[in-house]
Formats: structure tokens, sequence, C-alpha cells
């Protein structure tokens, strides 16, 4: 991959990693269709370790069982993220010195969608954890099989931060 332009804004600790993932309550994922390019902000859960200093990173999400996403998610398995947080304008003497600071990771990676009930459920379990945590983590009956429920194993990606 491509290195980051900005090498002194990259973030180089898996901390700071899980702190972004855990601060972020939406990922836009960037994917195409016959109609061109869009972007989806879902809410997400996520899987996130550390091995041998390698970083692996899954995320869940959830939507309707048709649709565009869902279409588009079928037709090809390739797709982009982006997710950021800790937004501030910093202000300068004039408007060519004005910034903003943040925290964001951007990546790619491969969705594929989770068909087995278990699969299925524990990804939605790992979304609740993480968009709703005090919520009860029980699902209806008959909610795994009308729900489309995908992961994303998260091939690259990066961190950065401007403080």
């Amino acid at each position: 991959m491509r290195e980051m332009r900005r090498k002194a804004r990259e973030i180089k600790s898996s901390a700071i990693i899980r702190e972004i993932l855990e601060e972020c309550r939406v990922v836009r994922i960037g994917t195409a269709d016959r109609e061109g390019m869009f972007i989806v902000p879902v809410n997400f859960g996520y899987d996130f370790s550390v091995r041998n200093e390698a970083w692996d990173l899954k995320l869940y999400i959830h939507g309707a069982m048709e649709g565009r996403k869902a279409e588009a998610f079928g037709a090809s398995s390739e797709v982009a993220l982006e997710m950021d947080c800790r937004h501030r304008l910093i202000t300068g003497e004039n408007a060519c010195s004005c910034s903003f600071s943040y925290r964001s990771i951007m990546g790619n990676g491969k969705i594929r969608r989770l068909d087995r009930s278990e699969e299925k459920a524990y990804a939605l379990e790992r979304i609740m954890e993480h968009t709703a945590p005090e919520a009860a983590k029980e699902f209806q009956p008959g909610v795994l099989e009308h729900t489309a429920v995908y992961c994303i194993e998260v091939r690259y990606f990066s961190g950065k931060e401007r403080t």
C-alpha cells in the first residue's frame, strides 16, 4: 500500500487504534454498482486483535436483505472504509492558517454476507456491544433469518491523527 505522506501523523499504537474504533459510531463504506460509486454510512461492531505486531480488524454491519447496498455487496466483495472522530477547528491568524484536528482510520477489505445463524448472532452481538452496550442482546425469533449481516475482513488499514 502507498505510504502515508504525513508520516508524523501516522498512528502506530494499537491502543490508539482501539480508542478510535471505540469512539467512532459510524463507518463509511465505499462500494460501487452499475449506477456508479457510492458511500454508505452504517453503525458497526468489530473485533480487533494484535498478533506478532500485526493488526487484525473485522467489522460487522447489518441491513436489509435487498436494496442498493445489498446488491452492491453481492456483486463485488471489494470495499473501502473510513471512520473519524475528535473533530475540532484549529484557528489561525487568517483563513489560510486554519485547520482541523481529528483521528481517523481508512482502509480496504472484502465484505461477505454471513449465512450461518451462529455467525449472524455473534456479529449482531458485536454491533450491539459497540453501539448500545447497555441494551439487551437477545434477538426475537425470525430476526436472524430476515436480517442481512456482513463481515468486512479488513486487509489493509491505517490510522492518522492531527492533534
